[in-house]
């Protein structure tokens, strides 16, 4: 005999009572349910997935984003060094241009200065000259009359004359 006809056999009752839960759960709609529950959560994670694509996408674009705005970025670097660079240049030529120019004017203000010098210099030499000159006619002069005799009008003359050379001596350019 077979478990499934024979009741004195235990299998029997669980099957029969396997079979009636089965039944109760049919009629009370418990696979509906499952089947609800099973569907409401796939659903959920559905949703979820979806989100997560649609969180992807925008991450996806706004990386895009990033690495264009990094590309300009680096590119307006870039311009910037090239733009400072070439005003470190042009402001290094300018200031070279300048330093010749400084250097050429005060060589200039030297050469005038020296010139200046110069011509201060040869009058003094001259002015010392010429006092010399008039101190040796003087000397000259005052022997020969000390030997000739006292005149007094040419020692008033003599001494004119030392009082004229002595005001030229004060003028520039003798």
């Amino acid at each position: 005999m077979s478990v499934f006809t024979n009741p004195q056999d235990a299998h029997f009752w669980i099957f029969i009572a396997l079979v009636v839960f089965a039944i109760i759960l049919w009629r009370a709609k418990v696979p509906g349910m499952a089947t609800k529950a099973l569907d409401d959560a796939a659903a959920k994670v559905q949703a979820q997935l979806d989100e997560a694509q649609r969180l992807r996408e925008e991450a996806e674009a706004l990386l895009a984003q990033v690495k264009v705005q990094r590309a300009d970025t680096e590119r307006a670097a870039a311009d910037m060094l090239k733009a400072a660079q070439a005003d470190a240049e042009r402001l290094r030529a300018a200031a070279a241009v300048k330093l010749e120019e400084d250097i050429k004017r005060s060589a200039d203000l030297a050469t005038r200065k020296i010139a200046i010098a110069e011509a201060a210099a040869t009058s003094e030499v001259k002015a010392a000259a010429a006092d010399l000159a008039a101190q040796a006619a003087e000397a000259v002069l005052a022997a020969r009359l000390a030997a000739s005799g006292a005149d007094p009008l040419i020692d008033s003359g003599l001494a004119g004359l030392a009082k004229g050379l002595a005001r030229d001596e004060g003028r520039p350019g003798r």
